[in-house]
């Protein structure tokens, strides 16, 4: 995959031991994530003695107690834990009363502000170079998804508002990041994305403060090699369809890296190949791109991929590159050979045979 240098570096030499929490959460969450863990297993002695702690969250959960993130899966992440993964939430389209996403709540708690989602197609030949190759970046605690929301009653009838917050700390360190990771890529391009035409104060001071990376005190020139670009999030969603190629890292607030990281996955085929982490400056967790797919869910066809490069993805960032590039060359061999493969990508292999495909390569 794409997601090459971890956001920070965490000493692993001395490290006897790795605890992983397991949120599997809703719906194929319940059977991708358990792909995740064969193929952290298959690495065997390369990494240390592996610990996975099993966490409870999700809609079904908060159906069954009235709360989707137990105070004591939070205090597990943060006491007990060296990382994380997360499978998918089935959060409901209308109000519920009480509920509030536990994935969200997540990324607040842990203080995961970064979501890092690379998009990137396999190519024929193992040494050729791939059509599509970019990473989204997404600020993740702020914009529309901060769920200040109310509804009154005005002349014409119900009145909803929703408050939009972009802060200049927050915009900053997901700058910083986009910057950096832009800087260790071999095309050092990164596209800001916004909408500061219409909404000129909240996308303006986003766009702003990052463009003002470089200029920051102590950076002296670090990121002189980096081409900035900015698009406006319309017509990035129109270019990225219709060419894919100018992008390399794009960096946006919540909502529009939500929707464009989504909408990337287009170009390589399926949802259920496009990992993710959930970073912040003492933690990590992976996240599959995906949702909870109710409609697949319990038949054992549900796409794992994606969840296994997230473990990857996760383990990179903790310091076990070579764990990460052992998974990765595996899921790129199956996906090469196209002979086990799910239905969602043309095939008519189960999960569970995908799995047991890619431990194999591992």
């Amino acid at each position: 995959m794409v997601f090459r240098a971890p956001i920070r570096s965490m000493a692993t030499a001395a490290r006897q031991s790795l605890k992983i929490g397991m949120l599997p959460a809703d719906g194929i969450g319940r059977e991708v994530l358990p792909g995740a863990k064969a193929a952290i297993l298959a690495l065997g002695s390369s990494i240390p003695k592996t610990e996975f702690i099993d966490l409870l969250a999700g809609f079904e959960y908060f159906t069954k107690t009235g709360t989707a993130l137990p105070d004591e899966t939070v205090q597990i992440l943060k006491s007990e834990c060296d990382c994380a993964l997360f499978g998918a939430v089935s959060s409901p389209s209308r109000k519920v009363a009480g509920y509030s996403s536990p994935i969200v709540a997540l990324r607040k708690k842990m203080d995961l502000y970064a979501n890092i989602r690379p998009v990137k197609s396999v190519s024929v030949n193992p040494e050729g170079k791939p059509g599509v190759d970019l990473v989204v970046i997404r600020e993740n605690t702020e914009c529309l998804y901060v769920k200040q929301e109310t509804q009154t009653v005005g002349e014409h009838g119900k009145e909803a508002r929703a408050t939009r917050l972009i802060t200049e700390r927050a915009s900053r360190r997901i700058g910083e990041l986009a910057f950096k990771m832009a800087l260790e890529r071999p095309r050092k391009h990164l596209t800001v994305i916004h909408k500061s035409n219409v909404l000129s104060i909240t996308d303006g001071l986003f766009r702003e403060t990052v463009r003002g990376v470089p200029t920051l005190p102590g950076v002296d020139g670090k990121y002189d090699d980096v081409t900035v670009a900015e698009q406006l999030v319309d017509s990035a969603v129109y270019r990225l369809f219709r060419e894919p190629e100018i992008y390399d890292v794009m960096v946006a607030p919540n909502l529009y890296g939500d929707i464009l990281s989504d909408a990337a996955a287009a170009l390589v085929g399926s949802l259920g190949l496009v990992p993710s982490v959930n970073a912040g400056d003492s933690f990590v967790m992976g996240e599959p791109v995906h949702g909870s797919a109710p409609d697949i869910a319990g038949q054992n066809i549900a796409n794992p991929l994606a969840a296994i490069r997230s473990a990857a993805m996760m383990l990179r960032h903790i310091g076990y590159g070579d764990g990460a590039d052992r998974i990765e060359r595996a899921v790129d061999s199956v996906l090469r050979d196209g002979k086990v493969l799910t239905p969602d990508l043309g095939g008519k292999s189960k999960t569970s045979e995908v799995v047991d495909e890619v431990t194999k390569r591992i």
